[in-house]
């Protein structure tokens, strides 16, 4: 069973979510489902099957977190010794050398990942390139737009 790197705030997210699932996701399609099959035949009954689906859907999930859980190596990069190396969880600032544009990464796992935060996966393209590098490095990250080249001007664990 292979370990799974989490930030800590990234464990705390699942976790909430498993509960949310447990506790609130799974009774309501448990009610639904009830009250669906009362509606009378069940190979017709599209109320049915789409609350069926919806359950399979929750338990999945609460087993996908589960084993998330089971084999999560939790990284607290604000404990490592700081030295400007590009690893998981750090906090990763860049320019891109076509037209300067600054960019701020942390580099995360797979559940904790979201451009919109700019939270990008390790295992992603731009975590690749990037995991391993140190400050002042240049950095080449292969997009479905072409080849764009970076520096690395900050690291930081926080």
């Amino acid at each position: 069973m292979e370990k799974e790197p989490i930030t800590l705030e990234g464990l705390e997210k699942i976790k909430k979510e498993l509960e949310e699932l447990k506790n609130i996701k799974r009774p309501k399609i448990v009610e639904a489902i009830a009250e669906a099959r009362g509606h009378g035949d069940l190979k017709e009954n599209a109320e049915y099957h789409a609350a069926k689906e919806e359950q399979a859907k929750i338990e999945g999930r609460i087993l996908e977190i589960n084993d998330l859980i089971a084999r999560a190596n939790i990284i607290d990069v604000t404990k490592l010794e700081k030295k400007d190396i590009v690893i998981f969880g750090s906090t990763v600032s860049l320019v891109n050398l076509e037209n300067k544009q600054k960019k701020i990464y942390k580099i995360v796992g797979k559940d904790e990942a979201d451009l919109t935060k700019k939270f990008i996966y390790f295992r992603s393209p731009m975590g690749k390139a990037l995991i391993g590098k140190n400050k002042k490095d240049l950095v080449t990250v292969s997009t479905p737009a072409g080849e764009k080249k970076f520096e690395i001007t900050e690291v930081k664990y926080i």
